[in-house]
């Protein structure tokens, strides 16, 4: 039997490195490793001591979390959610409000006079987050801080007046609607802004637009809603829900309390804290939820299905909830645009989009563009007739370059609502 010699592996030689050699290396390793250490900590340091820095270690503490769930299918958990929403809104405040300090100087005297009137300085106006996603600026003099989940809400027994016209440039989204005062007019001079003076608001002892609050009439409502619900540039007569209380109380001949919780800049999850905040003090038998397309992200991202539907699908989802539990009657109501009643209404993703979002059955959803595209049309004929067509509908505030309901687009509203509130109830009580 032949023998084949073991193949060896030729034996290796180290090169030996002298004592000094080796320690140097050593050294030069343990600095090199103290200066990443070091240099870890200088940007932990920066980033734990700034709210931008902060932020950017959460955001990528989440997105590590979220990489590890998505392997697993494992959704992410909502506290997680509203915590990551409320630190991106807390660091656009304060970017906003730095970046506002520093440009108000180089504002012209007379605005900052109006200003420093409204309340909406840097010392004095309210930076707070609304229409979704963006930061607001609006008048310490009208509104004050909420914490509780709506962010800002209205003063109470506090009269207003809208001014338009005046919209420096550097500063965030700013709504002019100040005190009423007869100095106004003087304060005003030189800025160019104008008074709407069909627009005077008053608020109630509740903090809200309209009559004073009647927990004990027989029947109740609560009007969920922005600026549309609020009423821009109208009087207090011909706000949204004041329209439908009076077509209500004409309908069911009893007395009628509705209150109007609307607010500009408010989005699905304000209308969820405000309907917790009044639910049980006022014990509704209806609820009214008033929606647009800013709701759910920018209004033109919206109107091409962009935009987060999902966010406004579960604070919506919130509100059907209660409203199921508490055995109230709910109606979700789409505010139609006004360049839906005559250009191509393209209406697949706004309103459509949140028939398809919403948990309800068709008699809990009201699209009254129908409503409004007859009116709309009926009005522009008459003038026609009359040898006086209007450049913009009659039913929106057009005439002063604003694109929400006229007092004559109210009560289109209002009689929509009414309708079907009105079968809704008769329903419930058979």
């Amino acid at each position: 039997m032949l023998r084949f010699p073991a193949l060896r592996r030729p034996a290796r030689f180290h090169q030996r490195v002298f004592g000094f050699v080796e320690r140097s290396r050593r050294l030069q390793r343990r600095f090199k490793l103290a200066i990443l250490a070091v240099t870890i900590l200088i940007l932990v340091g920066l980033l734990a001591g700034s709210p931008r820095g902060r932020n950017l270690a959460a955001g990528a503490i989440d997105a590590a979390k979220a990489s590890a769930r998505s392997m697993v299918g494992l959704p992410t958990p909502r506290a997680e959610v509203e915590a990551a929403t409320h630190r991106n809104r807390l660091l656009a405040i304060d970017d906003a409000a730095r970046k506002f300090r520093a440009n108000f100087p180089t504002m012209d005297e007379p605005i900052q006079r109006l200003f420093r009137y409204a309340g909406s300085d840097p010392d004095h106006g309210l930076l707070r987050w609304g229409n979704y996603d963006q930061t607001l600026l609006l008048p310490s003099t009208v509104f004050e801080a909420d914490d509780s989940g709506r962010s800002y809400r209205l003063r109470p027994n506090t009269r207003s007046i809208w001014v338009r016209n005046v919209s420096p440039r550097k500063t965030p989204l700013t709504f002019l609607i100040v005190p009423d005062r007869p100095e106004l007019a003087e304060v005003l001079r030189g800025s160019g802004g104008v008074i709407v003076s069909s627009s005077i608001q008053t608020t109630n002892s509740w903090g809200l637009r309209g009559p004073e609050p009647d927990p004990s009439a027989p029947l109740r409502g609560i009007v969920l809603g922005d600026s549309y619900m609020q009423g821009m540039f109208i009087d207090d007569e011909h706000a949204p829900p004041e329209c439908l209380r009076r077509r209500l109380e004409k309908r069911f001949e009893a007395k009628v309390s509705v209150l109007n919780t609307g607010h500009l800049g408010y989005s699905p999850e304000q209308y969820y804290y405000t309907l917790l905040e009044y639910a049980d003090r006022f014990k509704p038998q209806f609820v009214v939820v008033s929606l647009f397309a800013n709701d759910f992200g920018g209004i033109e991202e919206a109107v091409r299905g962009e935009g987060d539907w999902d966010e406004g699908r579960y604070w919506l989802g919130e509100i059907s909830q209660f409203c199921r539990t508490r055995g109230l009657i709910h109606l979700f109501v789409p505010a139609p645009m006004e360049r839906q009643l005559s250009a191509p209404r393209r209406a697949g993703f706004y309103p459509g989009l949140i028939s398809n979002i919403l948990d309800e059955g068709s008699e809990a959803y009201l699209d009254p563009i129908e409503a409004f595209v007859d009116r709309n049309m009926a009005m522009i004929l008459e003038a026609d007739r009359a040898g006086r067509r209007p450049s913009t509908s009659p039913l929106y505030n057009g005439a002063i370059g604003d694109g929400h309901f006229s007092p004559i687009g109210a009560e289109v509203w209002a009689e929509a609502v009414a309708r079907r509130l009105g079968l809704l109830l008769e329903k419930n009580h058979k």
